[in-house]
C-alpha cells in the first residue's frame, strides 16, 4: 500500500532559510546589546523552537529572551522571512509526488503565520493541503502534536504516512505517532543525528524522496541509513 500522506518539515528540507535566519538574529542580538553566537551555533538553532535556543546564551532572563524573540520575529515578517531559496530538485520531487495522488502538507516549528506566508510564495506552494505550525503565543512546539493533528485531519493512518526532515525532532515526532521517518542529508542536522533518533531512511537528495515516500513499503535495506558525503545545493 503506498503512503498517502507525506508532511514535510520547512526549514532545511524544503528551503534553505539561513540568509534570512541569521540576519533576523544579528538583529535581534544586536538589538538587546548581546553578543551574537557563533554562526556554528547558530545553525543549530533552526528547527527548535527559540525559546529553548535563547536560553542557552541569555541564560533564566526570561524577560531578555521574550524581547530578543520579539525583536527577532518584527525583523523576520519585514525582511528575514524573504532570505531562503529552494533546495535544487525539490520542486520536481513535489511534482511527481503530487502527480502521484500523494496528499503533501508542512509540519513545522516555525510560527504558522510566517511559515504560511512562506509556503504560499513557494512555486509549488499550493501542493501542500496544509501548513501545521505553531501561533506567535505558543512557548513550545511539539512536532509529534501537529503531526498527529495532521493525521486525523487527514483521515489517514500512521502506516500510510511518513514525515521528511532533516532534524533529530522530525524523526522523533514520527516516531512518537508511528509514522515512517525520512531523514534528509541537505539541511541543517547531520546523519548521526537523523540515525540517532531513528529515521527509517536517509534521503541523499530531494531526487530519491518520490521513490522513497511512493515505494509500497520500506525496504529492510532503508532502515540502515548510508552516511552520504554531499549535501544538495539550494537552487534560485
Amino acid at each position: 500500500m503506498s503512503t498517502r500522506l507525506a508532511l514535510f518539515d520547512l526549514d532545511g528540507t524544503l528551503i534553505d532559510s539561513e540568509a534570512g535566519i541569521f540576519s533576523s538574529l544579528r538583529h535581534a542580538f544586536a538589538q538587546i546589546n548581546a553578543q551574537l553566537p557563533h554562526e556554528s551555533v547558530l545553525r543549530t538553532w533552526i528547527g527548535p523552537p527559540f525559546h529553548q535556543t535563547f536560553p542557552s546564551v541569555l541564560g533564566d532572563d526570561v524577560t531578555r529572551t521574550e524581547q530578543a524573540i520579539a525583536h527577532y520575529r518584527d525583523h523576520y515578517v519585514e525582511e528575514g522571512w524573504a532570505g531562503h531559496s529552494v533546495y535544487a530538485d525539490v520542486a520536481e520531487a513535489i511534482a511527481a509526488l503530487q502527480a502521484a495522488g500523494c496528499q503533501l502538507a508542512v509540519v513545522t516549528t516555525k510560527p504558522l503565520p510566517q511559515a504560511g506566508k512562506i509556503v504560499a510564495h513557494l512555486p509549488f506552494g499550493k501542493a501542500f493541503t496544509r501548513v501545521y505550525g505553531p501561533d506567535l503565543k505558543t512557548a513550545h512546539s511539539a512536532k509529534a502534536e501537529m503531526i498527529a493533528q495532521a493525521l486525523l485531519d487527514f483521515g489517514i493512518p500512521a502506516q500510510q504516512a511518513v514525515m521528511v526532515g532533516d532534524r533529530h525532532f522530525d524523526i522523533e515526532g514520527a516516531r512518537a505517532n508511528q509514522v515512517h521517518a525520512i531523514g534528509v542529508r541537505w539541511g541543517f542536522g547531520s546523519v548521526q543525528e537523523l540515525r540517532e533518533a531513528g529515521a527509517d531512511a536517509i534521503a541523499q537528495s530531494p531526487a530519491e524522496l518520490p521513490q522513497l515516500i511512493l515505494r509500497d513499503a520500506l525496504s529492510a535495506s532503508a532502515t540502515h541509513p548510508a552516511a552520504l558525503d554531499r549535501p544538495a545545493t539550494a537552487a534560485g
